[in-house]
């Protein structure tokens, strides 16, 4: 994660020594959440400032503040009006459903990745991203290895394995 994406609160190695006695694992995905929602599934950041608590409710202590619209993030469980995701690096914790958005995000992952014009490796270039862009996820075909990515305002195909935000053989229309 950069630096930009979130800031550490001064308690922060208490509150980490907290989730490790009190166990962190995640619980097993279920196939719907309370909300009627398959689970996970793939949402984005909504705010410019978003407090990712240790607990599904406002009593519980920030552990990160993301700072970063549009940020791809995957909901992993629910609990009344309260989400808990994970991000790209495998952050988890919990966030009020206000402040995600059901619009789709992208974070371009490894090296610099190119966008083509289309879904081929000799597609011709649209753009460059490096990692840690965010962007826009169009379109991905199931069973194809390419979805249809908007980012900075060019679109292009990026192959599904260059970032993260989709699964592998997930159809997005």
């Amino acid at each position: 994660m950069n630096v930009s994406d979130f800031r550490f609160p001064g308690w922060l190695p208490i509150v980490l020594l907290a989730a490790v006695l009190l166990g962190g694992a995640a619980p097993a995905p279920a196939a719907e959440g309370e909300s009627g929602l398959p689970l996970p599934r793939f949402v984005s950041i909504r705010a410019d400032e978003v407090n990712l608590r240790i607990g599904p409710g406002i009593q519980y202590p920030v552990d990160w503040v993301y700072l970063r619209k549009s940020l791809p993030v995957e909901i992993v469980a629910e609990f009344q009006t309260w989400r808990k995701i994970r991000d790209w690096q495998g952050t988890q914790g919990w966030v009020h459903q206000s402040m995600l958005s059901g619009h789709r995000g992208i974070i371009v992952t490894g090296k610099l990745r190119t966008l083509r014009k289309k879904a081929n490796v000799k597609g011709a270039v649209v753009a460059r991203a490096e990692p840690g862009v965010v962007g826009k996820l169009l379109k991905c075909a199931a069973g194809s290895g390419w979805c249809r990515v908007e980012i900075d305002g060019f679109k292009g195909w990026l192959r599904r394995v260059e970032f993260w935000g989709a699964y592998a053989d997930e159809l997005v229309e």
